[in-house]
């Protein structure tokens, strides 16, 4: 009976042909994911042709076509007229350090809380989580009291300190489906061969930490990029104003010239995208990898 059985096994295992699919559902297929993508394509494709527009082409018979007349100026216009030069390099300044800042410290909180020992390490994990349940905009006013008392107003740090602090509780949350993960056998073995604490997060945690940080990382980043209530708040100085803001600022009372408005949104946009582009391999990583821990 065992042999018979076994005859049949091989018998299916080699006759057996994966069904093909049906040409017809393929091509419909096809077609719809097409059309999806040039619906999400458009929007992309029309604020980049918006900028290189005049006001009678916007608001006349040109509104989704290609310009008739590139006007490159309108760059220029942004970035001299409109300051988005130096917009651009405050949110730069400000996106970065928030980035590293909340990183590092979601590192060494997530290394403590699921790695080292200690009564209260729950408490302070929850603790950490109940950032996730406060909006953004609840905080305006006890944020904007705080600072004003320690006279830390229209500074780089007024924007970076915040920003860090409610991108921490998500940094933390990422860290931790992580870093639990990791066999706690790696850290008595380091023990074994002279590794204190920090040597151990250092050379042990943090390098097997890698996916987990483009998630973070871009995260992070659209939280700052992006962010306006704060930065239109707590920043009155031109000086140290960003992205959002400034963009804001290129509207007038009466009358608005709507290119070089375009060109101030396809700036700020566009590095949103490229930096997506560049580390959506490491996203899907991140993700791949979390999968297949859960």
């Amino acid at each position: 009976m065992k042999d018979n059985k076994n005859a049949k096994a091989m018998d299916f295992d080699t006759t057996y042909v994966p069904k093909k699919s049906n040409p017809v559902v393929k091509v419909v297929i096809t077609i719809i994911l097409i059309v999806w993508t040039i619906i999400n394509l458009f929007p992309i494709y029309f604020m980049f042709t918006f900028s290189l527009k005049s006001n009678e082409e916007i608001f006349g018979t040109n509104v989704a076509g290609l310009p008739r007349q590139w006007l490159w100026s309108n760059y220029s216009r942004a970035m001299g007229t409109g300051n988005m030069g130096l917009y651009f390099v405050n949110s730069i300044i400000v996106t970065a350090a928030s980035i590293m800042i909340s990183l590092i410290a979601a590192m060494m909180a997530t290394y403590a809380i699921t790695r080292i020992k200690w009564r209260a390490s729950k408490l302070t994990n929850a603790f950490f989580m109940l950032g996730l349940t406060i909006p953004i905009q609840a905080s305006i006013v006890p944020v904007y009291v705080v600072l004003s008392r320690l006279h830390w107003l229209n500074r780089y740090s007024t924007l970076i300190i915040p920003y860090s602090a409610f991108a921490l509780s998500m940094a933390i949350l990422i860290c931790t489906g992580f870093m639990v993960e990791i066999p706690y056998d790696l850290d008595e073995a380091a023990r074994i061969d002279g590794c204190g604490l920090w040597r151990t997060f250092y050379q042990i945690i943090i390098p097997l930490m890698k996916p987990a940080y483009a998630t973070i990382g871009i995260y992070s980043f659209l939280q700052c990029w992006n962010e306006f209530m704060f930065a239109n708040v707590f920043i009155s100085d031109s000086a140290h104003r960003t992205l959002p803001v400034g963009i804001q600022q290129l509207s007038g009372s009466y009358t608005t010239d709507w290119g070089p408005i375009g060109a101030a949104l396809v700036i700020a946009t566009f590095p949103t995208l490229i930096v997506y582009v560049v580390l959506c391999k490491r996203i899907q990583e991140s993700f791949i990898a979390g999968a297949v821990k859960g």
